[in-house]
Order: structure tokens, then sequence, then C-alpha cells
């Protein structure tokens, strides 16, 4: 298939993960964490991390047992040509829906906050297009391009992270636990489809250089994103206290609309570009991995062609649901309860049938 045109480094991997799991501390996503745990949200991000190292473990041992295969390949290979296809295909759905609310998302947030004489339609249908022309340029090519910028991104991002505990107030954090220890361990497991593009990225697999890089890019950029979201989610805290930030749907940009620096104004027009770039980078990655595993559920080689019709179907579908501040963000949250369970289980079965599999494989062998 066309993917496997040129391998990835673990600099341009890690910066995948970076990007597609850390861009969500700018969305919606503390919102939706904030409805549940108030003063609590910034502990979510680490539980959710730490729940997301034991299906991560067996999905890696599950890529080991099959060397250069994919998630997909592993799928087909374990649960045959129909049993497989089925899978294959709820897995694209969710993904799928994922690219297309997120998206939908990202469009709103733009022409609502930024551009807001500019119809939502044009900022969402030229966002997309620019996507769908990265993604068409194939993931070696994205992964460059993301290491390349990564550094200015976060760079950003750090001066961001500063302001909000320069000009936060500490005092806002507390109770610590905010609705209590178990309710914020129950709504963090129940949560934890955030980190689920990290299983995803299994479709790249054969992809890495090397293949000890993947798993050493997985578990540092779960890492990382879990540091970076924890403390973006203590900031929003600190700075608007929990019952201001449940109000918005973007407490990134309301923060970096309310900063002044001395005489600056309008500092937020130095901070959105490297959001929107990062914003990019993300649903480019998303329109790829949508395509590459499409192509798996109908054996299509030249998976690039699809990548287009992928990015104009899901603005066709992103542009249905009506009020999209308040619509898109219910949608996105029954998205990530239907997730989870998934994320959270489907690594260890496919790991015992695997094993299972191995091992009869074996005793034909030996036979």
């Amino acid at each position: 298939m066309d993917q496997l045109k040129g391998q990835m480094g673990i600099r341009e991997f890690y910066a995948i993960i970076v990007i597609i799991v850390g861009t969500k501390l700018g969305d919606d996503t503390p919102t939706i964490l904030f409805k549940h745990l108030e003063t609590a949200t910034w502990i979510a991000p680490i539980i959710i991390g730490a729940v997301s190292i034991f299906p991560l473990f067996l999905l890696h041992k599950t890529l080991d047992l099959y060397g250069n295969k994919n998630l997909a390949e592993i799928i087909l290979n374990l649960f045959g040509k129909y049993l497989g296809f089925i899978i294959l295909f709820i897995l694209f759905a969710i993904f799928f829906s994922a690219l297309t609310i997120d998206s939908a998302t990202y469009g709103n947030l733009i022409s609502t906050m930024y551009f807001t004489k500019t119809p939502f339609i044009v900022i969402y249908a030229l966002s997309m297009a620019l996507c769908a022309y990265g993604a068409k340029k194939g993931i070696k090519h994205i992964g460059s391009v993301t290491w390349a910028l990564l550094i200015y991104i976060k760079i950003a991002l750090l001066v961001v992270l500063l302001l909000l505990f320069v000009q936060g107030e500490s005092s806002f954090i507390f109770p610590i636990f905010g609705p209590g220890k178990w309710e914020v361990i129950k709504q963090s497991v129940t949560h934890s489809s955030i980190y689920v593009d990290l299983f995803y990225l299994a479709l790249l697999f054969p992809l890495i250089s090397e293949k000890k890089s993947y798993k050493k890019g997985i578990w540092i950029g779960l890492s990382f994103v879990t540091i970076e979201l924890s403390v973006a989610i203590m900031g929003y805290v600190m700075l608007f206290d929990y019952i201001g930030v449940k109000m918005m749907n973007y407490p990134f940009h309301e923060a970096i609309r309310y900063f002044e620096i001395g005489f600056l104004i309008n500092v937020e027009t130095f901070f959105f570009p490297f959001w929107l770039v990062a914003a990019f980078l993300r649903f480019t990655v998303y329109l790829y991995l949508n395509a590459l595993l499409f192509s798996y559920i109908f054996r299509i080689k030249k998976f690039n062609y699809l990548i287009p019709v992928m990015a104009t179907l899901a603005v066709v579908l992103g542009l249905i649901p009506e009020s999209p501040s308040f619509t898109l963000i219910h949608l996105r949250e029954k998205l990530i309860y239907i997730t989870t369970p998934i994320f959270l289980i489907f690594p260890f079965v496919i790991w015992i049938f695997g094993r299972i599999k191995g091992v009869k494989n074996n005793e034909n062998v030996s036979n």
C-alpha cells in the first residue's frame, strides 16, 4: 500500500503524539471534565494517563507477536475476513465520528471567537481542504513538518502556561479533590478515551524505523501530554475559578483573550496562530489515519484518493448540528463515553486472541 513509502523516526512520531493529544487542552475537553470534577479537574489527566498504561502495554505486546503488522492487519488476521471487517468498520465509524465532531468544534470555535463575520461553512471548508492537502503528502511528510513546528508551538504554549500561573490565584484549586476522591476516579476512568488517539496510532506501527522507537514514542508522549494537560487545566482553575471556567466552552481561548502584558492588548493575536497550526496538523493526521483504516476495510491500495472525499464528507456531516456551540460538546461527550470501554477492554481482547492463536500456530508448526 502507499503508506509503506518511507518511514518515520522517533522524533516525528513523538511530535505527532504530542500534537494530536496535546491540542485537546485548547478545545472543549477541559469543559467536559470541569462539569463533573470542578476544582479536581486537573487530576483527571493524571488518572487517565495511569489507566491508559495497561491497555497500551497489552497493545504493544500484541504488536510484538505479529512483527511488522499494524493494528488493522492484526485484527483481520485474528478475527477473519467477516468478523474482522465488522470490528474494523466499528473502529472506523468511531474515529470518523471523532474527526467530524472535533473538526466541526474547531471550526465553530474559530468562527465564533475570532472571525465572527466570516460564515462558519467557509472557515470549516477551507480548514479541512488545507488538512486534506497536507494528509495527501503522506505520513512521513506530516511527521517532518510536525517535528519542525513543534518547538515553536510549545514555546508559545509555555508562555501561556506561565501567564496562567502568574496571573492566577492558587487558592482557587482548593478543595483539591473537588466532589470527592471516588467521584474523581470514576469520572476520570469513564473519560479515558480522551487518550484513544494513542490506540489508533498503532496503524502506523510498521512505518516507524525501529520498533523500540514506537514504544518509546508512546510512553514519552503519554507522559508529556499528561503533564501538559494537567498543568493547563490547573492554570484555568487558578485564573477563572472552577465556577467561571465551567461556563466557558473554550477556556484556553478565553484565557489568551483575558491576558494583558504591560501596554500590550489583544495578546491572543500572538498565540492564536500557533494554536491554529497545531489544530491543522492534528486533523491532517486524523484524515490520514481514517483513510488508512478505511483502505484496510475495503482493500483499497491507493487510499490517498480517499482523503479529499473524507474531508468533504466530514464537512457535510459537521454542518448538520444546529446550535453547534451547545450541540457539539454534548455529542463529543457521548462519543467519549461510548469509546472508553473499547479503549480499555479491546487491547486485552486482541492480546488474549493473539496469544491463543500464537500458541496454536506454534503447535501446528511443531506437529
